[in-house]
């Protein structure tokens, strides 16, 4: 059997990577935020799990594993800021709270 290139990982990450920037820099809503940055963690994880394939260690792996739990952790606190902007503000628009700042 043939192994599949490592271009076509970094291609996928790097497809995915700029969809999740995309998100970020034009979404107003705090969820597609959310979103963006998992797209953009997923693609880091891609990245980090197939040049360690290609090198054969598992130190790739591993970062990735530990990506994984960071985004779960970030998933889990951005909900709860953004159910906390919902309760003051009634949108999610990250917009909005910027009036806080003065």
């Amino acid at each position: 059997m043939t192994s599949v290139p490592i271009e076509y990982f970094v291609m996928l990450s790097m497809g995915l990577f700029c969809i999740g920037l995309f998100g970020i820099l034009t979404r107003r809503n705090a969820l597609m935020f959310l979103m963006s940055v998992e797209l953009m963690l997923n693609a880091a994880v891609i990245n980090l799990v197939a040049f360690s394939f290609l090198h054969g260690n598992l130190t790739g792996q591993v970062f990735g594993l530990f990506t994984m739990a960071l985004a779960a952790a970030e998933v889990a606190i951005g909900l709860g800021i953004i159910l906390v902007l919902y309760r003051n503000f009634g949108d999610v628009d990250v917009t909005v709270p910027t009036t806080m700042r003065w």
